[in-house]
């Protein structure tokens, strides 16, 4: 097998110099060159034709996101983005994978040496998969403009009759590599009384704040990043937070967001298979779960564990994501009825929620 030749963008000569060792250290990758700045870069791109560049959000006389949307709109290709673990860096990093940057990783403000050491097998795997997808050009798209927010309190004061369990749709989603766009596209279809959904995106703790901003300014929903003990309402959209498990929970009286500090689970915290695991124990067959875009497996057995409580599950199809690891493992595993392209996924999942509950079904062979 062809190494994936990589070119390195960073205006840091030590982050260059630690980054590329890294990188060549693995028997799968050649760091063909390293560009201090967007305009060498460009020249070097040229020269060098890389498969892969690992790209810093900050950079020198231009900066990484107006190199980027250059780029993906003249000559698309994989890009990883370096992130720092700060709050701008975060709303950059978000805004970079919305232009078609492929994944990302983080870097701390100190102790790069062992940093990289430590995660040297994620960054190296990160920018292998990057090398097998293809980029599709930016084009800028005008947004609509979303209307404000109001509730039925100006008018008259809510009912407080309780429905029984089980009566209200959930929809669970997860995802994980280019997920963060699969879930922007899947929320920007919902409209502002869509069923409640529970959304576990592996995403670092710093990110997942920003992330959930960022969507509920695009949405009609009210997106927010997941807090402990709070009620799953209609027309929400509930994120977890990065660091924390999601997990689903019957209170007695109506089901709400619970957060567990436990360990990883497949590698991620927070993970899919715990969110689809709580919500198939806690809702059943009122649940609809969704996997998207992402790499590994996580979410596939949880998401057999929801189809077999009767719940109707779906994943992405191959076509539209990013990477096919984690609904393509569903789908092999056969823990989805259905596999639809991300833009059918919406109205599916609203037609779904308007059917009769069904009665626990089989388990799926």
């Amino acid at each position: 097998m062809e190494k994936v030749r990589v070119l390195v963008i960073d205006d840091s000569a030590l982050v260059r110099k630690l980054l590329s060792a890294m990188l060549d250290s693995d028997p799968g990758i050649e760091v063909v060159g390293v560009a201090a700045d967007p305009l060498i870069a460009r020249d070097k791109i040229k020269q060098l034709e890389p498969d892969v560049l690992t790209l810093d959000v900050e950079m020198p006389r231009m900066d990484g996101l107006t190199f980027l949307e250059n780029l993906m709109r003249l000559r698309p290709m994989p890009v990883v983005m370096v992130s720092s673990l700060t709050e701008r860096g975060a709303e950059v990093t978000l805004r970079a994978l919305e232009i078609g940057a492929v994944d990302f990783f983080t870097k701390p403000s100190s102790d790069l040496a062992n940093c990289f050491a430590e995660s040297a097998q994620e960054i190296c795997a990160k920018v292998k998969l990057a090398a097998r997808t293809r980029p599709r050009p930016y084009t800028q798209v005008q947004k609509l403009d979303v209307p404000p927010r109001h509730s039925a309190d100006v008018v008259l004061p809510r009912s407080q009759s309780p429905g029984t369990r089980g009566s209200m749709r959930i929809i669970a989603v997860g995802a994980s590599t280019g997920g963060t766009e699969a879930i922007r596209v899947l929320l920007e279809a919902m409209p502002p009384d869509a069923p409640p959904i529970v959304i576990t995106q592996h995403i670092p703790a710093a990110f997942s704040g920003p992330f959930a901003a960022r969507m509920n300014n695009c949405s009609a929903m009210r997106v927010c990043e997941a807090r402990d003990g709070q009620p799953i309402q209609p027309g929400h959209a509930y994120i977890a937070p990065g660091g924390e498990h999601l997990l689903v929970m019957w209170d007695g009286a109506k089901h709400v967001c619970r957060l567990h500090d436990g360990p990883h689970v497949n590698r991620h915290k927070p993970s899919v298979d715990v969110l689809f695991r709580s919500t198939a124990a806690s809702i059943g067959a009122a649940a609809i779960g969704v996997l998207l875009t992402g790499m590994g497996d996580d979410g596939a057995r949880g998401l057999l564990e929801m189809r077999e409580s009767g719940a109707p599950t779906l994943v992405q199809d191959e076509a539209s994501s990013v990477v096919w690891g984690m609904p393509g493992a569903a789908w092999k595993l056969g823990a989805a009825d259905e596999k639809l392209p991300l833009e059918d996924i919406a109205a599916r999942l609203l037609a779904l929620a308007h059917q009769p509950i069904a009665g626990a079904r089989r388990a799926a062979s």
